[in-house]
């Protein structure tokens, strides 16, 4: 399990792990909109099948929302890429490792095939290396997240004949949709676009709006700080999250957003 760095503290130890999801329901990123591609069972949660209304964006927070530190005090550049991790763990020059939280990899990939926009929305003061990070961190590709691999996760299905079923549906479904199974930048997957700088989290939601022309009712916002619920008064739903993404949170903030757009209609 990913430790994260104390809020109270700029040099905590960090021992992080290659961020390989353990939960059984990742996916792949369907940029541009819903795939007619029908998913293979159980490859996507629940509540992004259960024919309910989904949100069209959905914006993250970085620091301990997608990753357990804050990027402006607890990171050291230089960075580079930790030996063996397939880029998805950084070092600093203090020797401090750096992932993401271990649901984050499949979040990204689910929500993504989905049909549902994602951005970033972060007032850190180093915002050059938050971009930096979402770079040089690989999210694994949905084979290696949907069999377990590297991992022996509750849900992940590593090793065994039920391992291969999966993961011979998963290259059935890439195949389908055209795609090669790979690792990818994280970065690649906010296709909402990235408004990282010190400010009011108002001010990024108007420019992500601005860009996209996607109404704030139809925005999911996930944050780790109370004080950003400011963002609701322009009609955003936010959740907030006190450990970090995990589906559990996703599903709960997206049970958020259905009641709060139903008690507008």
């Amino acid at each position: 399990m990913i430790k994260k760095l104390s809020k109270a503290s700029t040099n905590t130890s960090l021992a992080s792990t290659a961020s390989n999801s353990t939960t059984d329901l990742p996916s792949i990123n369907g940029n541009g909109g819903p795939s007619p591609v029908q998913p293979p069972p159980r490859l996507l949660p629940s509540i992004l099948t259960d024919g309910g209304p989904l949100p069209r964006l959905v914006v993250f927070d970085l620091d301990y929302t997608l990753w357990p530190f804050w990027v402006d005090t607890h990171v050291y550049p230089p960075l580079k890429v930790v030996a063996g991790s397939h880029n998805s763990t950084a070092v600093d020059k203090v020797g401090e490792t750096f992932a993401f939280y271990s649901d984050v990899p499949s979040v990204l990939h689910g929500l993504g095939i989905a049909g549902i926009k994602i951005a970033v929305a972060s007032r850190t003061s180093a915002p050059d290396l938050g971009r930096e990070l979402l770079k040089m961190l690989h999210v694994p590709a949905l084979g290696s997240i949907f069999s377990g691999i590297g991992g022996s996760g509750s849900g992940g299905g590593g090793g065994g004949g039920g391992g291969k079923e999966k993961e011979a549906a998963v290259s059935a479904f890439t195949a389908a949709l055209g795609r090669k199974d790979k690792a990818r930048r994280a970065l690649d997957f906010f296709d909402a676009g990235l408004e990282i700088y010190p400010s009011s989290k108002i001010r990024h939601f108007e420019a992500i709006h601005k860009k996209t022309g996607i109404p704030y009712t139809e925005m999911l916002f996930f944050d780790d700080e109370s004080r950003n619920r400011e963002t609701e008064s322009l009609g955003v739903t936010m959740r907030l999250v006190r450990d970090g993404v995990s589906w559990q949170e996703v599903e709960k903030g997206i049970m958020d957003w259905r009641k709060r757009r139903a008690g507008k209609n």
